[in-house]
């Protein structure tokens, strides 16, 4: 596993001190990420597994202890398998030291951590009252912990792990972007993926401190149906461009004509409609957010997206509490019990949509700016992304929703989405300018649009830009047909015209 990360199996001895220091943290990484998913499944083997037959806990008490369990376990499995894919593609043609790419690419999907870690405190706390209060239940925990595999560890220590493991990202990428040189191609991309890890540390902590905030979104996901929505809707995750979803504003709602009582949840990215399956009383948010209150609500409207709403008041002097809330081509005339609550929620569904522009068009234009940098390199790559072919489909329909993002360090372009289709095409041109002709790396990566939370990978793949000068030399614009790596599935199309100036190409 150490020297596979090497270009050659013999080069160990005859690198440098500092690269051989580089070559250990990343062996360090790999090992580490391999003892801990194997922890993360002996939890699924030797604890959940016998305490969910047992029926000593109910269904909701096993969720409140394990949260999403197999959804970290799914995450990390990915990271891994990427990490060694990677190390076994690697070749000539395949930067195969550049691991910062994979780790920004996968740490931006561990979203799925916010939500375990925000409820594990009402999940060890659940755990210790039931092993002090039954000591049959304390027993049958020591029991099975005496699996040969746990090595006299409790359940308690093993759901402290993934917290641990993500405060350890930040460490492990520091410790080889530090002995990596200056000039290694390494650099950026490691840069990049040491802002994701400690974002994700921050996301996770602000997770943890709002516990509030937590506990309620556990409370809609269990009590709010939401038949209808196409993509699985998690509430307490990561938003699609947000960061951590969070609950602005809640509360009773009448339409105008009909006067039919609705329940509004405000969210940073949208608001959700319900109305009750069966009517119930509830004065206040306190009481709607009781763990003694089993109401099931159903959604009403499909979610309305804060970067796509008006709001509206009618007549200002009126005395009526009405407002209209415009979205896309459908209005939604609703009043409130009173001014004062009219007030809150126009004033905060303004703020919330207002944040959600600004985002927007702040993403929108650090893009616009890495582009439009004064080509002072050596030339530029014109690229056609033409198609793409077998993707992985993510929808329960077969399909996917995909879109295409093209890299070369700093400067980004994003393709159009297109709708229902694992064969897209795109046929959709961007230039790039050429700094370094052996370092410059051309990376396509292709997402699933999300709405509700952070967009999913369908695939990546690069191509050095000296690879590009060698096949194309005095040959003209080709096209290529390029594997997509860490996925099972899926191929792109491109096509590459390489213009070196004159002055420069002989470089």
């Amino acid at each position: 596993l150490f020297t596979q990360w090497c270009a050659d199996l013999n080069s160990l001895d005859s690198m440098s001190p500092q690269e051989r220091k580089r070559q250990g943290y990343i062996h360090e990484l790999l090992q580490t990420e391999e003892r801990y998913v194997e922890d993360l499944q002996i939890v699924l083997e030797v604890f959940h597994k016998p305490m969910s037959e047992s029926g000593r806990l109910t269904e909701a008490e096993m969720a409140m202890i394990f949260v999403n369990w197999k959804e970290l376990i799914a995450c990390n499995t990915k990271l891994l398998k990427a990490l060694r894919v990677r190390k076994k593609t690697g070749g000539e043609n395949m930067p195969v030291q550049v691991i910062g790419d994979i780790l920004a690419s996968e740490l931006a999907h561990l979203q799925p951590y916010i939500r375990f870690c925000s409820c594990q405190l009402n999940g060890a706390a659940l755990l210790q009252s039931r092993t002090d209060n039954q000591q049959d239940f304390k027993d049958f925990l020591k029991k099975i912990a005496t699996d040969y595999r746990c090595k006299g560890m409790p359940l308690s220590s093993f759901l402290l792990k993934p917290m641990q493991r993500i405060t350890r990202y930040p460490l492990h990428i520091k410790n080889i972007l530090e002995s990596t040189q200056e000039d290694h191609a390494d650099r950026r991309p490691l840069r990049e993926a040491l802002e994701r890890a400690e974002e994700l540390c921050s996301q996770v902590n602000e997770g943890v401190r709002e516990k509030e905030n937590s506990d309620r979104l556990e409370w809609i996901q269990s009590h709010v149906q939401c038949e209808g929505v196409t993509e699985n809707l998690v509430f307490n995750s990561l938003t699609n461009c947000l960061g951590p979803r969070k609950l602005l504003h809640s509360g009773k709602v009448y339409k105008i004509k009909s006067n039919k009582e609705l329940w509004a949840f405000l969210f940073n990215d949208f608001l959700l409609l319900t109305h009750a399956a069966k009517q119930f009383s509830s004065s206040g948010p306190d009481k709607l957010f009781s763990t003694k209150n089993n109401t099931q609500l159903k959604m009403y409207k499909p979610p309305v997206f804060l970067n796509e709403v008006l709001v509206k008041l009618p007549d200002p002097s009126s005395e009526e509490p009405f407002f209209h809330i415009s979205h896309i081509d459908r209005v939604y005339s609703l009043k409130t019990e009173n001014i004062n609550e009219r007030t809150a929620w126009v004033q905060k569904i303004k703020a919330a949509s207002e944040d959600f522009l600004e985002t927007d068009k702040k993403k929108r234009e650090k893009a616009y700016q890495a582009r439009s940098l004064k080509a002072s390199g050596i030339g530029r790559l014109l690229v056609t992304i033409l198609e793409a072919t077998e993707l992985k489909s993510c929808k329960s329909n077969g399909k996917s929703n995909p879109y295409c993002e093209v890299t070369m360090g700093a400067q980004i372009y994003t393709s159009r989405t297109l709708s229902d289709t694992v064969n897209p095409k795109w046929n959709f041109n961007c230039q790039f300018n050429i700094r370094d002709l052996y370092q410059d790396v051309l990376c396509v990566t292709i997402f699933e649009r999300d709405q509700f939370s952070p967009d999913d990978f369908l695939g990546r793949t690069e191509v050095p830009v000296a690879t590009i000068k060698k096949e194309l030399e005095n040959k003209g614009p080709a096209t290529r047909r390029l594997l997509l790596h860490e996925v099972p599935t899926g191929e792109v199309w491109v096509r590459l015209d390489l213009q070196l100036f004159q002055n420069r190409a002989s470089k």
